[in-house]
């Protein structure tokens, strides 16, 4: 398999919809492979999730490096080298802003990517063999920088469609008094927020529902909501006209830079909460209780399900607090506090489990068991009609 990366001689330059739809179809295709290993990945494990089919499991990642590879010589690779170099260009022509630098630096790294494809695919192999399947491996972490990170490159190729500023802004007299309606809506309680991105200048756009004599009406806020400052820039009937005038939204930042979404680690072998309270619930011991109770807060690398639950409070309140907001501060502040809440339940279970397991005790013998026998019913009798649907409570959200 070799890659082509230019255009055939004579044949015209791809437009900017076909090289960032390029980048897209290849992330997509690459999470519809990722989710297929995946699940073939969950059949090789047992319950606690420790592989106990080790050749299944290296044949499942045989098949993900192969199918990424004919994806990407199906999608990207005739457009990657001219993607990249639209979005350098479109890079340049942006308003300074904080994270133009950053996106330097992915377009950086998926060139040096692009390159060393391209190095490894020089020397074609033969189908089925060894040497293929290890140049497919070898083609994977390079694969999933592309699936991680093109779609900052398509991103860029899109704004040169979509634009960059507002189309009809407001003059500054009617800014203004939208901005004081908006401001009296939110003391009252009437400005709901609906929606949010940020510009490629840096700067935060929110779309708001602004309630005024029982009509409900879309506006357009530049700046934090929750912090003074903030001013209306548009008003529109819904949000379909909003999208068309405002300026296009970039993509997202990310919680850990460093993480990948195609890469990501074997998951640790864990208890679940049902199976520690089907523990104790069939347990006869002290013990079994103790050791149950220990498992749900325990540390380390097979964490309890405590502890997880404290983990995943405390990761939410970073998230929030990189919101970079106030009323996300404030968010943070709340789950960093149940974060410590969490910690001190998790030390008193553990302290109770030791407790409780020094009791060394049983339970008593007059808690026997109940023999539970359905009587087989008679051979001319017909099973009960099971009551019509109709009949059945209705569960209410």
């Amino acid at each position: 398999m070799t890659p082509t990366s230019n255009p055939p001689p004579g044949g015209r330059s791809p437009s900017a919809p076909e090289l960032s739809n390029a980048a897209s179809n290849f992330a997509l295709r690459m999470s519809v492979i990722d989710c297929a290993t995946d699940a073939a990945l969950d059949r090789t494990r047992d319950r606690h999730g420790r592989t106990v089919h080790p050749a299944a499991a290296e044949a499942a990642r045989a098949r993900r490096d192969k199918a990424a590879a004919e994806a990407y010589r199906t999608h990207l690779a005739p457009h990657a080298e001219a993607l990249l170099g639209v979005a350098r260009l479109v890079l340049d022509e942006l308003p300074p802003a904080q994270h133009l630098a950053g996106w330097q630096a992915v377009l950086d790294g998926l060139h040096a990517t692009t390159v060393e494809i391209h190095r490894i695919l020089e020397r074609p192999m033969g189908p089925g063999s060894e040497e293929e399947r290890a140049q497919h491996a070898a083609l994977w972490p390079h694969l999933t920088v592309w699936a991680d990170h093109g779609y900052i490159a398509s991103a860029l190729v899109d704004q040169r469609a979509v634009g960059q500023h507002q189309k009809n802004p407001l003059p500054d007299d009617e800014r203004q008094k939208w901005t004081d309606m908006a401001m009296a809506a939110q003391r009252r309680g009437a400005l709901e927020l609906i929606e949010s991105w940020y510009a490629a200048d840096g700067q935060p756009i929110t779309l708001a529902y602004l309630v005024e004599d029982d009509e409900s009406i879309v506006v357009a806020l530049r700046g934090d909501p929750g912090a003074p400052g903030w001013r209306v820039i548009g008003h529109y009937e819904h949000e379909y006209e909003a999208g068309k005038d405002l300026p296009a939204p970039v993509p997202p930042g990310v919680l850990r830079p460093g993480l990948s979404r195609h890469n990501r680690p074997a998951p640790a072998p864990e208890m679940s909460l049902q199976d520690l309270l089907r523990d104790v619930v069939e347990g006869r011991s002290a013990g079994d209780v103790s050791n149950a109770l220990l498992g749900a807060v325990q540390r380390g690398y097979a964490a309890g399900p405590m502890v997880r639950l404290q983990e995943l409070v405390e990761t939410s309140s970073k998230f929030a607090s990189a919101l970079e907001t106030v009323r996300g501060r404030q968010v943070a502040g709340r789950l960093s506090a149940l974060g410590r809440q969490i910690e001190f339940l998790i030390r008193e279970v553990n302290e109770a489990a030791e407790d409780l397991g020094a009791t060394v005790a049983v339970l008593p013998p007059h808690r026997t068991p109940v023999v539970r026998v359905r009587p087989r019913p008679a051979v001319d009798t017909s099973p009960p009609v099971p009551p019509p649907f109709a009949g059945m409570p209705v569960r209410h959200r």
